[in-house]
């Protein structure tokens, strides 16, 4: 017995010859087995190109005996059946010819027949009239009716978001007037159509799937301006709405930019966006400022290694602008957030501005939203202080380092060497590197030995200073504490004063 998944491609197919009187067979593409497994966001999406028309045609008056001819669903095989529950009934035949002549409203019809017709045919009546060249509302006419009868199982569901998933597909491969697709939408709420997954998504992915990015734009916009209702979450967790699924489906292919302006244009426009678009806008930010330091970081790199020229100044001065304007936007959403959210984001706001002014390796802002986060009982891993703590000590902040670092007192000797580790890596990026040695004969008091690289780059940076000033006094003292820790072996110093000739070497 053909399922109604397969019945359901009864709306894309045309009908063919007859095979017995007993036998009728419908020709159904090979996609369509696929059906049933094919979802979109926890619902299920149409991939066939041969879908329904919007256009209304008059229903004819004709005889569809040739629609007798057919009870086997065939797709590359026959899948039939000789039980006489199979066959089609003649009350199903009256049903269709009645309906087409369009001469007494659907319900009332179906109303008549209903004792006649099993749960089965009349999806068969819904398929029907979806079908290309058919009055495609009156599918929906027959949906109503069968909710308002409460004979819509999963099946008779999954049917009718089917046919209405191929009919926006179709307005959008013509690229009609996104008010047409949101007219859809409204039709399909009046009938009571309600999927498991919010309808509004699925048309945004069908824009998005099909190149239509401007047209995605302008559906959301629409959407907002009618206040269209959509679902509350969806199987990722997440709190749904068009402006966030939009701009998360951007960010999904790395235009966070474009997923900001988004946010913004749209809030510009006078139109009032989910608070859930303004947290996902955030993380967009949080995420370009991260792809923006490691581009900047590798040009960096290129100069040093001269593949490049040195940044100039107007080009020093373009990279803070863009950074400062990436910065203001993300100030901006969590305005709104905190404006229109309440207490209860406080947390997760600060969370994200904190991340922003990581990536942005603003120290004092950094450390101001990590204080906040706490305050609003956002639990902060020891990792993120670490890491703040390490911005600040490459900028030289006094007062965020000794606040930061009081919190290592009651830590344990493990956590204690990460903390301290961080702040020397911080010291010897920012170029303080009195600082790193005293950091690390600090951790050598404590009993707890830097790692080999972190004591490298010290004493390495220290001696190239040494070469350039002269300056002896603290590369001395830091080799003197690692020898006393057996950290590194005897060294020697070579001096040489040019006005006499004379070379002074002192072992250590």
């Amino acid at each position: 017995m053909a399922t109604v998944n397969e019945i359901a491609t009864f709306t894309y197919l045309g009908l063919s010859n007859s095979i017995s009187p007993k036998r009728h067979r419908l020709v159904i593409p090979q996609t369509w087995l696929k059906l049933r497994n094919t979802r979109v966001f926890s619902g299920f999406g149409c991939t066939s190109h041969e879908n329904p028309n919007f256009v209304t045609t008059p229903r004819r008056n004709n005889k569809i005996l040739d629609f007798r001819l057919f009870n086997s669903v065939e797709l590359d095989m026959f899948v039939t059946s000789d039980d006489e529950e199979d066959e089609m009934s003649e009350g199903f035949f009256e049903a269709i010819e009645e309906l087409e002549r369009m001469t007494r409203e659907p319900s009332d019809v179906l109303e008549e027949m209903n004792e006649r017709l099993s749960d089965r045919e009349l999806q068969l009546v819904l398929v029907y009239f979806a079908q290309q060249g058919r009055d495609s509302w009156c599918a929906l006419e027959v949906f109503e009716w069968l909710r308002k009868e409460n004979r819509v199982d999963k099946e008779t569901m999954e049917l009718m978001v089917s046919i209405m998933c191929g009919w926006v597909q179709k307005l959008i491969g013509a690229k009609s007037e996104t008010g047409d697709v949101v007219d859809l939408l409204v039709d399909m709420d009046c009938v009571g159509l309600n999927p498991s997954f919010s309808m509004v998504e699925k048309v945004i992915s069908l824009y998005w799937d099909a190149g239509e990015r401007d047209g995605a734009v302008s559906f959301v916009k629409e959407v907002l301006r009618r206040q269209i209702a959509y679902s509350d979450g969806n199987a990722d967790g997440h709190k749904a709405g068009p402006t966030g699924y939009l701009a998360w489906k951007m960010m999904e292919e790395g235009n966070y930019k474009d997923a900001v302006k988004l946010v913004i244009d749209i809030r510009d426009f006078g139109l009032k966006p989910e608070l859930y678009s303004y947290l996902i806008a955030m993380t967009a930010v949080v995420k370009e400022l991260n792809e923006f330091g490691k581009a900047l970081r590798k040009l960096k790199g290129f100069a040093r290694t001269g593949l490049i020229a040195e940044l100039d100044l107007e080009n020093l001065r373009l990279i803070e602008e863009y950074q400062a304007d990436l910065l203001a936007e993300g100030v901006q959403l969590s305005n709104w957030l905190i404006r229109e959210g309440g207490p209860s984001l406080f947390g997760v706001v600060h969370e994200r501005l904190l991340a922003m002014y990581v990536c942005a390796g603003r120290g004092i802002e950094a450390e101001r939203h990590l204080w906040q986060m706490k305050l609003a009982g956002k639990e902060v891993s020891g990792d993120l202080h670490d890491i703040v703590l390490a911005i600040c000590a490459s900028q030289n902040e006094l007062g965020p380092i000794s606040r930061l670092l009081a919190r290592m007192e009651a830590s344990t000797s493990l956590q204690k060497k990460k903390t301290l580790s961080w702040l020397l890596r911080g010291y010897i990026k920012g170029g303080h590197l009195e600082n790193a040695a005293e950091t690390v004969i600090k951790m050598l008091d404590l009993g707890l030995y830097p790692d080999f690289l972190d004591r490298a780059a010290v004493l390495q940076r220290l001696r190239r200073r040494v070469q350039q000033s002269g300056s002896l006094e603290t590369y001395l003292n830091l080799c003197k504490h690692l020898s006393d820790a057996s950290l590194i072996g005897p060294c020697l110093v070579y001096l040489y004063i040019k006005k006499y000739r004379l070379w002074i070497i002192r072992t250590l």
